[in-house]
């Protein structure tokens, strides 16, 4: 099903059968992709008297209790709430949720043995007017869906690089690593203050989602992105992110 999309005073097409899925899937145990020591994700058959939610336990369906942390376990898309003391619900992040994107491969910088991603990186980049920027991370490999990343430093962005997208039209920001910040700051968030402008004037119709993840089959470039998650009342959701391919008309 082939679509069409004025951006600019520019058409567009898409194919709506071709979605290319940046989330990770989440799922129960250890082998899913983790970080900041949270415990894995858990389904739990429900039970009440004599009933339990388990087909292959006798059971007539399967009802099944999940306990899950969006910051550690798997893609996961973030508000403001994140480092507010005032509520900013997922739920309400979005007024629409097709947004103009840009996918950027980027080598980290090493600085003092860590990955970092800097103000003189992304203020090189050709942003074409998006309102999202996704970003891979090299190397890019699919061990990335399965990655225990707790204790390991891994790669983050400088606040003024932050600041600089958020100052540039960058409304949303998907990354494929943890966290916009260093794993440990001693709590100081400084790139997620940035970004969201808070406490200043928080931007709370902005989004970061991370943990995504970017197959190398996806080409850097302009897209169409889809961004999809549950409406919790919390300030994070584990998030599905939906790219297509845009082609000028």
């Amino acid at each position: 099903m082939i679509a069409t999309i004025e951006i600019k005073n520019q058409h567009f097409k898409f194919d709506l059968g071709q979605p290319l899925d940046l989330s990770i899937p989440i799922m129960a145990g250890k082998e899913n992709v983790n970080a900041f020591y949270i415990d894995p994700v858990t389904y739990i058959p429900f039970k009440a008297g004599s009933f339990i939610g388990d087909v292959n336990q006798g059971g007539s369906c399967n009802v099944k209790t999940i306990t899950i942390n969006p910051h550690g376990n798997g893609t996961h898309t973030e508000t403001v709430g994140h480092i507010s003391k005032d509520n900013f619900p997922i739920r309400n992040a979005l007024k629409r949720t097709f947004f103009t994107a840009v996918v950027i491969t980027i080598s980290p910088d090493n600085i003092n043995g860590d990955k970092v991603i800097n103000l003189s990186q992304v203020s090189q980049l050709n942003l074409q007017n998006a309102e999202a920027l996704i970003i891979r991370t090299l190397p890019n490999s699919v061990e990335k869906k399965t990655f225990q990343y707790s204790g390991t430093n891994p790669t983050y962005m400088s606040s003024d690089a932050a600041k600089y997208l958020a100052s540039n039209g960058i409304d949303h920001l998907l990354l494929d690593f943890p966290s916009i910040d260093k794993e440990d700051d001693g709590g100081l968030l400084t790139a997620h203050h940035a970004f969201w402008n808070y406490p200043q004037n928080p931007r709370a119709n902005c989004t970061i989602s991370e943990l995504i993840f970017v197959d190398n089959s996806i080409e850097d470039g302009f897209y169409l992105l889809d961004l999809q998650f549950a409406a919790f009342d919390i300030d994070a959701s584990p998030s599905r992110p939906i790219l297509y391919r845009l082609s000028a008309v």
